[in-house]
């Protein structure tokens, strides 16, 4: 390539490189590429060359004219790049919200027990099992060795939905002990499990709701005693309410399910409400052996195999553990109290929290 090409190419790179949008490029590519440009007029004048030196100028021009075509659509693909992302940068629309000063929601404090309780008895072995709200007779009070006259099949305590055919009228169940029945039923022993779920009542105060949380729990295995019963709900409590030293008391008592029936105090003081302290006792929980007529209704051979089963309710114990006066703003969605009571969803149920 002669000098005067060489010159014309690095004239042109020049004006390429200092081209600082298309307008500028486009007159770039005009001056050099055009009807009238520098090149066109070289090649216009090939034919004026001599004989001789015609054939190696037309390969020099050649040559150029695809450099300079080259070097002028690669700019013209930088500029229009350059032009779009300042356009988009241009455009741009800011989406995002701004920083909240507090998390969106809260975990209620009834989840969160039951959160609680589903750690701990979950690191002793248990699984969880749910069943229905709407259950029949059968599963609600006769296969638990409720008798016909007993209190808690009457009009006045239980909620009795529309009867079918002959068969009893159907009821939202008054607690979970259903699911246990549900579970001997279809699981061989050995058993380990707990129910926590919604029950209903015919019963509204500052300590009663129609609709509240219960959580049981039954154990089958061989050759069990009061003695793993009481292991159990000790460790229980004094892990739950995070107090190591937890007075625990077991009295006699009797439901138609279990026998023995035990119900189980905790120490707390009466004046002040403190638990753990002062001499006085608070029932918490119900508890016992599971009777061997409720094995039988099982399928279950209780010369075999023995249980012993517990129930709880979950508001009273997160009445009992948070120092909640009354059970009826559980369910008012006041948000001002559950922005008391409630806690961080990011926050989860950790053993090593005392729980």
């Amino acid at each position: 390539m002669t000098d005067d090409l060489l010159a014309l190419k690095t004239e042109t790179d020049a004006a390429l490189a200092a081209a600082g949008d298309l307008r500028a490029w486009d007159a770039i590519r005009v001056a050099v590429l055009g009807r009238n440009g520098t090149l066109t007029g070289l090649l216009r004048d090939l034919g004026k060359t001599p004989p001789d030196q015609r054939r190696e100028r037309g390969a020099a021009l050649n040559q150029l004219k695809d450099a300079l075509n080259a070097a002028i659509e690669a700019r013209k693909t930088a500029l229009e790049s350059a032009a779009l992302d300042a356009r988009l940068a241009g455009e741009r629309i800011d989406i995002s919200l701004p920083p909240r000063p507090r998390p969106a929601g809260l975990i209620h404090p009834i989840a969160r027990t039951m959160e609680e309780i589903v750690a701990i008895f979950g690191a002793m072995g248990c699984t969880v099992s749910d069943g229905p709200d709407v259950e029949s007779d059968w599963y609600n009070f006769g296969a638990l060795n409720i008798p016909a006259h007993h209190p808690a099949r009457a009009d006045h305590d239980t909620f009795y939905l529309p009867a079918q055919g002959n068969k009893p009228p159907p009821v939202l169940r008054t607690h979970t002990s259903p699911v246990q029945i549900r579970t001997m039923l279809t699981q061989p022993p050995p058993i380990r499990t707990i129910v926590i779920g919604r029950t209903y009542r015919a019963d509204h105060d500052a300590t009663h709701s129609p609709m509240f949380h219960q959580c049981e729990g039954l154990i089958i295995d061989r050759d069990l005693t009061l003695g793993h019963l009481k292991g159990v709900l000790t460790d229980f409590l004094r892990t739950f309410f995070d107090i190591g030293n937890l007075p625990v008391r077991f009295r006699s008592s009797y439901f138609p399910f279990t026998e023995p029936s035990m119900e189980v105090d905790i120490g707390w003081n009466r004046r002040t409400g403190e638990l753990g302290k002062g001499g006085d006792w608070l029932e918490i929980l119900g508890s016992g052996m599971v009777h061997p007529r409720v094995l039988a209704n099982c399928g279950i051979d209780p010369r075999e195999w023995q249980g012993f089963a517990w129930g709880m309710g979950v508001e009273r114990v997160t009445m009992l553990k948070h120092g909640m006066a009354d059970l009826r703003p559980f369910y008012e969605s006041d948000l001002r109290w559950l922005r008391h009571y409630g806690f961080n969803p990011l926050s989860p149920t950790m053993l090593h929290e005392g729980v």
